[in-house]
């Protein structure tokens, strides 16, 4: 379907008859050559863009499918990468193809994202493309989980596209993208949970500032401007707080 490497409608429908879990073991093998994994040129944007905020020691690529975040961090991070997914076929892949870069470790962690196996123990978190299989009530959770695992000061990013517009056929694409999806899930069990058009930026940011966050937006510069002249596409850059001068942890 999407080339002679990627996988077949065949696989596709495969895959989405199943969990969502199952599914992404189904697809590991030929993930990367299929539109669902993050765009090369999203993922130097992000680098170009966190690099500035560094140096990281220990960063944790949250969803990791394949890698591909891993591998920013591999450019970013100077002690330990960590990348966590609970599919072990996406796990796999990623281990085979992200190599260590410079003296930084690189370790996968198969886990749940809403139940995080760490402790505070990362300065850096990154996330790509995998919010889309989290339901608006799971964001809370989420973001706190990420918050626990992150040290003081720490940060959480990820892109976020702006949404197309009802006057761009994408718009009613990603429209009908999700109306089949809930027909699915009322009708097939176990669910396959992938909205996209369910993580709203507004929201999001809510979510972020409750689980104690301060939170800025970045604008990234490669993707231009809308008629309206806001960005195409921002980084979200949520920081846990530093104590307080003179303030004990109890």
């Amino acid at each position: 379907m999407f080339g002679p490497q990627g996988p077949s409608l065949r696989e596709l429908a495969v895959q989405a008859l199943s969990s969502v879990e199952h599914g992404y073991d189904l697809l590991a093998p030929k993930f990367d050559h299929t539109p669902f994994r993050t765009p090369d040129d999203v993922l130097e944007s992000v680098a170009k863009a966190l690099t500035p905020l560094g140096p990281f020691e220990d960063g944790l690529d949250l969803c990791c499918g394949t890698g591909a975040g891993a591998e920013v961090l591999t450019g970013l991070c100077r002690r330990s990468i960590t990348g966590v997914d609970f599919s072990a076929g996406m796990l796999d892949v990623a281990r085979r193809r992200v190599r260590p870069a410079g003296g930084a470790e690189v370790a996968w962690v198969r886990g749940d994202a809403r139940a995080l196996p760490f402790a505070a123990a990362f300065d850096l978190v990154v996330s790509f493309g995998a919010f889309g299989h989290f339901l608006p009530r799971e964001l809370p959770g989420l973001f706190t989980q990420v918050h626990s695992v992150l040290r003081p000061g720490g940060r959480f990013a990820f892109p976020v596209l702006a949404p197309p517009r009802p006057t761009q056929a994408g718009y009613w694409m990603l429209l009908a993208f999700d109306a089949v999806m809930r027909v699915r899930n009322a009708l097939w069990r176990p669910p396959f949970v992938m909205y996209y058009r369910a993580f709203r930026l507004s929201g999001v940011l809510t979510e972020l500032g409750r689980a104690g966050f301060t939170v800025e937006l970045h604008a990234l510069p490669e993707f231009g401007r809308r008629g309206d002249g806001s960005p195409r596409a921002r980084l979200v850059v949520a920081r846990r707080a530093q104590p307080a001068a003179g303030s004990v942890n109890s």
